[in-house]
């Protein structure tokens, strides 16, 4: 029976998982979809809380599973084949550790689009070569040939 809720709610994890990854990609500002700066903050908040309930899911699991095999193993009346601790269950701990650490951070991104808008800059235009103080100074026109850069000349 155990075996079964943590395989529940490993599925569960990898799901939210999923949809908080799906979230997580509407909500970033480099994209284009998802609407405003304060609707995208919005988005990543809810993949932010969709991650961490993926993380505690799976640490759930992780710890159930875990639980289940140190009483097992420490009991002495058990007779049946005893098990240990193996890598999968510390990559589990660690990958959910994750998650949660990475929902965190994207529940703090609604909390920095609020106090500080973000402000265009504006494009004033390349500047001209020949500006309007060297048509004042050079009355005269140059008849100098036109000179000719090589890739050295920009070394």
């Amino acid at each position: 029976g155990y075996i079964q809720a943590c395989r529940g709610l490993m599925i569960s994890a990898v799901c939210l998982g999923f949809f908080g990854a799906i979230f997580g990609l509407v909500g970033m500002k480099c994209t284009k979809v998802g609407g405003s700066d304060q609707t995208k903050a919005k988005i990543a908040c809810l993949a932010g809380l969709i991650f961490i309930l993926s993380g505690l899911c799976s640490m759930t699991s992780c710890s159930l599973y875990a639980n289940r095999i140190t009483s097992e193993f420490f009991d002495p009346s058990f007779v049946a084949q005893k098990y240990e601790l193996g890598a999968a269950l510390f990559i589990g701990w660690a990958g959910a550790s994750l998650c949660i650490i990475g929902g965190s951070i994207f529940c703090c991104s609604i909390a920095e689009s609020s106090h500080s808008p973000r402000r265009g800059y504006a494009y004033n235009g390349a500047t001209s070569v020949m500006s309007s103080r060297t048509k004042v100074h050079n009355s005269v026109p140059d008849k100098t040939p036109p000179k000719h850069f090589d890739k050295n000349a920009y070394v």
